[in-house]
């Protein structure tokens, strides 16, 4: 790999929830980036507006205009600049776009220089008093009921904890499902870190769902699940 070419892409974490929650690197990497590629640029606007980074360009890159902005990009390294890749939150390419870009830059010779800050799974994982030795990190479960049991059986035969994200619109039916397949396994749910109204239920699936029938659930949820067999 030819990491004389100077152009070069920066994996920059941004805050899960508070905006305090960035990395002095991050800030620099940021205020000294020719172009950022943002996941959605008013989400990366709030954040440069609220470090005072101004005039910073801003290229918007998904999963779906991958095709179209690549070659941007591979021009812009050409020429030599300085890109920063920016999700909404946390860690770009954790169950956020990023994958085909990076893989791209990888094999044209570019330098990709990731830097470590937060992440929704780590978070969860270091509060959430289940198992941290081992665990499987499978993102977002497909939508349809099927394919869903499925990688459920599949995983949580598994001596690891389990990690998954949720949508609050589908957190009680995934419950529902775990506990069909898996059993009424002790869970962690952690939502809303780092933030005003953070919260964690820990507790074996029939002592949560109830409290989830009668309270709002709020964002996007991890969902950990415990090996068989563990007592919280």
């Amino acid at each position: 790999m030819d990491f004389a070419k100077t152009g070069c892409l920066h994996i920059v974490p941004t805050p899960i929830g508070n905006m305090a929650d960035i990395t002095l690197r991050s800030i620099d990497i940021l205020k000294q980036a020719d172009v950022v590629l943002s996941e959605d640029t008013r989400e990366t606007s709030k954040l440069l507006t609220y470090y005072k980074i101004e005039g910073k360009k801003q290229v918007s890159y998904r999963d779906q205009n991958h095709t179209r902005v690549m070659p941007q990009v591979l021009d812009m390294l050409k020429a030599g600049l300085s890109i920063a890749l920016v999700s909404d939150s946390g860690t770009p390419l954790i169950s956020d776009p990023g994958y085909k870009l990076v893989n791209e830059v990888k094999k044209q010779g570019y330098k990709v220089v990731p830097l470590p800050g937060p992440s929704a799974i780590i978070t969860a994982l270091s509060a959430s008093g289940l198992p941290t030795d081992k665990f499987i990190f499978l993102g977002f479960l497909p939508k349809k009921s099927g394919p869903r049991h499925d990688i459920l059986r599949k995983f949580c035969q598994f001596d690891a904890t389990i990690c998954v994200y949720e949508s609050p619109f589908r957190l009680i039916k995934l419950l529902e499902e775990i506990s069909q397949v898996a059993g009424d396994r002790t869970i962690c749910l952690a939502s809303e870190m780092t933030k005003m109204y953070e919260r964690f239920e820990t507790g074996k699936i029939s002592q949560v769902l109830p409290k989830l029938t009668t309270n709002t659930t709020r964002g996007e949820h991890v969902v950990l699940i415990a090996k068989e067999g563990f007592e919280d």
